[in-house]
């Protein structure tokens, strides 16, 4: 399973990329303003910045919601950099924009996914991740990880090339429960990634070598 890290922070990446276990990055408009970026100008470069640290895919969100404006920004955004995947939402238009860049070898991150139907249809599109929010829908008392084992489920069995990009995790265990029903990609902040590390009994064992080394 790939980890990618939910956020524009630049120092959070870097911290990550220091762990060696981060695969990519994906971030959106409302992360890029958490961070005091704004502007056309700003916020691409700030995508390049984000490309010059990490190895792997990140994903570029594009604004518009028309066809022709999503494939504008998208030609656009792939221009910045060989890393750059385009996030488009999962709108009629988006679905359209999927397909015509498929054809043009542009890749893409199909977002705001909440259903099994929805996760088809980027599929055929020929999305290259689909992602599917998680915590947004356990907010609704609906079982986000649950929508993950369909998409993969029906994915293996149409042997779908996209692959599953679980977004929204809100903690450390739905880490681990994407990874339980096969997701491709988990997607979160930096927190939950960290919090993969911690146990008491480690904590606990740690404590004791150094206290039985430091015997005399």
């Amino acid at each position: 399973m790939k980890f990618f890290i939910d956020t524009a922070n630049l120092d959070q990446i870097r911290e990550a990329m220091d762990l060696g276990i981060l695969d990519g990055v994906t971030t959106n408009p409302s992360l890029m303003a958490k961070e005091g970026i704004r502007g056309e100008e700003n916020i691409r470069k700030h995508y390049i910045d984000i490309c010059n640290i990490v190895d792997g895919d990140v994903s570029a969100e594009v604004i518009a919601t028309d066809y022709d404006g999503i494939i504008r920004e998208g030609k656009e955004l792939a221009g910045l950099h060989p890393q750059i995947v385009v996030k488009v939402p999962m709108i009629k238009e988006g679905v359209k924009a999927i397909r015509q860049f498929s054809k043009e070898g542009i890749r893409t991150n199909c977002t705001l996914v909440f259903s099994p139907g929805q996760a088809i249809l980027a599929a055929k599109a020929g999305a290259t991740y689909v992602s599917p929010f998680i915590g947004r829908l356990d907010d609704i008392s609906t079982d986000g990880v649950e929508l993950i084992a369909q998409i993969v489920d029906i994915y293996r069995y149409y042997e779908f090339d996209t692959q599953v990009l679980a977004a929204s995790i809100r903690h450390t265990m739905h880490i681990i429960q994407c990874a339980e029903v096969g997701a491709d990609v988990v997607t979160c902040p930096l927190n939950p990634i960290l919090g993969l590390l911690k146990h008491p009994l480690t904590d606990i064992g740690l404590e004791k070598f150094l206290a039985d080394h430091n015997k005399k």
